[in-house]
């Protein structure tokens, strides 16, 4: 039986709802005895509570998802090391929620296919919608990312050529 990323995350996910946890990323690495499944959370801003993860959170999630995987057998294959974290400062941007979450960050980004001849991309994330982003390159923080002269401070990009994105701490 092969490793099911979705089923993982499903439990995961289940887990994470009873504490006002989301999850952000579940990736399974390794072979052998060296194996490992780690599980990104985060806690989404409600009301008065600016969000964030604590280490309680980790270990909560931690013990409760470890065993629901163990009685599920979800993880077949023998040992495996199961870590929880947050995303950290510079969290990845996966699905359109967090595109929607972060609107008015700061971003870095890569496309599958060239925009204006340029793969790479920073600047604040204006808007969010339809599958598609705008950001701000004005608000790139690296010279080599600032536009040339007359070109636009805008571009558009579809959601769909988003290879990897992440937030640019701003501290």
């Amino acid at each position: 039986m092969a490793f099911d990323a979705e089923r993982v995350r499903e439990i995961a996910e289940r887990v994470a709802a009873t504490s006002g946890l989301e999850v952000v990323e579940v990736e399974f690495r390794g072979s052998g005895k060296s194996r490992m499944l780690r599980i990104v959370i985060d806690k989404p801003p409600a009301g008065e509570d600016r969000g964030g993860i604590t280490h309680e959170d980790c270990a909560n999630l931690s013990r409760e998802v470890s065993t629901i995987l163990d009685v599920e057998d979800a993880v077949p294959g023998g040992s495996y090391l199961l870590e929880v974290s947050s995303p950290g400062l510079d969290r990845k941007l996966v699905r359109p929620s967090d595109y929607e979450r972060f609107r008015g960050s700061r971003v870095k980004l890569t496309t599958r296919q060239p925009i204006n001849g340029n793969r790479y991309f920073e600047g604040r994330l204006e808007d969010f919608g339809q599958g598609r982003l705008t950001l701000d390159l004005s608000a790139a923080r690296k010279k080599k990312m600032r536009p040339v002269a007359g070109a636009a401070q805008k571009i558009q990009i579809e959601l769909d050529n988003v290879e990897k994105a992440n937030l640019v701490p701003e501290i």
